[in-house]
């Protein structure tokens, strides 16, 4: 990790303590497949970063069907899908990102970082700029931030 990683990661954390202090740390429910590595390091640093996270292994159908459930489309799913404070959090979606929509309540679904974008958390440190969506009632969609 360069300096400038490092400083991104850290502002990062420090943006989220804010709002994650206001309340109690909120539980992050994870649903992921089980042969998913990645899903494990992206709770990792959700972790580090005050959440708490209550993790559930299933197979690739039960994901699915929870993804159509929460009205995620093909092209906004990420490896996991997760539920915290009445949104989902769908993919590799930076904690910073989480606080500031738990903190700020806007009328939408849930946020997605789409695919699984290198350099996102759990991702690794190296990789492109990548957006993260917030997705509105309606199913579109609007850049809620971007990273790298």
């Amino acid at each position: 990790m360069n300096r400038r990683e490092f400083g991104l990661t850290a502002l990062s954390l420090a943006l989220a303590g804010p709002a994650l202090s206001q309340t109690a740390a909120p539980t992050l429910q994870v649903t992921k497949t089980p042969t998913c590595g990645c899903c494990g390091a992206w709770v990792n640093e959700m972790i580090s970063a005050s959440f708490k996270a209550s993790v559930e292994d299933v197979d690739y159908d039960t994901l699915q069907v929870l993804k159509q459930k929460h009205g995620i489309a093909p092209e906004l799913a990420g490896c996991h899908t997760t539920s915290v404070g009445g949104y989902f959090v769908e993919g590799h979606v930076p904690a910073a990102d989480i606080g500031r929509l738990l903190s700020e309540k806007p009328v939408a679904r849930g946020l997605t970082a789409p695919g699984m974008p290198m350099g996102s958390p759990g991702m690794g440190p190296q990789g492109d700029p990548y957006d993260v969506l917030l997705v509105l009632m309606d199913g579109s969609t609007q850049v809620f931030a971007t990273h790298g």
